[in-house]
């Protein structure tokens, strides 16, 4: 399970006004300074949640997995819980991946586009790892339970649905309508996990 993030109301303030100014700015030219003046916070303050715009950035993007691991985890700890209902958690958490303006695909490709410094490649690294771990626990979770095949290897399987999803969103960010992909991830990881 991955490590929840603090929200303190600054930081939430902070992530907003983030959002915001990359939805009407870019990632871009979306600055530390536009932060600052647009949040009301000081300088000190930012400063003391981040040091960089892209840092922020990533905390955005993490703050989500989070929250998908905690949906995941209020379905599957249900005594009546099956499959459907920790996979449906998880997917509705997904319709974002095929929408070229959610914040966290512009976020993601921006991101992706800074590949040469070494310090987003670390960021982009630990987002990646954290959300593979999320997944590895989801499918012992439910081999645990036995609703999902215990032969399966949990982190080839969650590594291959890892990989479908980053696919997804490049794909959502080039093509214009591909939102019915998600059910077809719905049923690929139905198919691929049920016992």
């Amino acid at each position: 399970m991955t490590e929840p993030i603090k929200l303190t109301k600054s930081l939430r303030q902070l992530m907003e006004t983030t959002e915001h100014l990359i939805l009407e700015k870019g990632c871009k030219k979306t600055t530390l300074q536009d932060i600052i003046r647009h949040s009301g916070l000081s300088k000190g303050a930012i400063y003391h949640y981040v040091r960089s715009k892209e840092e922020l950035y990533g905390i955005i993007l993490r703050n989500h997995s989070v929250n998908v691991d905690d949906s995941f985890f209020k379905q599957a700890s249900k005594e009546t819980a099956g499959l459907d209902e920790p996979l449906s958690a998880i997917v509705s958490h997904l319709d974002y991946l095929t929408d070229k303006d959610d914040v966290r695909n512009i976020i993601f490709i921006y991101l992706l586009g800074l590949k040469d410094n070494p310090v987003i490649i670390e960021l982009l690294s630990n987002i990646y790892e954290a959300s593979l771990k999320n997944a590895i626990s989801w499918v012992e979770t439910g081999q645990k339970a036995g609703v999902i095949k215990s032969e399966l290897d949990p982190q080839s399987t969650a590594k291959m649905f890892m990989s479908f999803s980053y696919g997804l969103r490049v794909r959502g960010m080039l093509e214009e309508d591909i939102s019915y992909e998600i059910n077809d991830f719905y049923n690929l990881m139905k198919n691929t996990l049920q016992t």
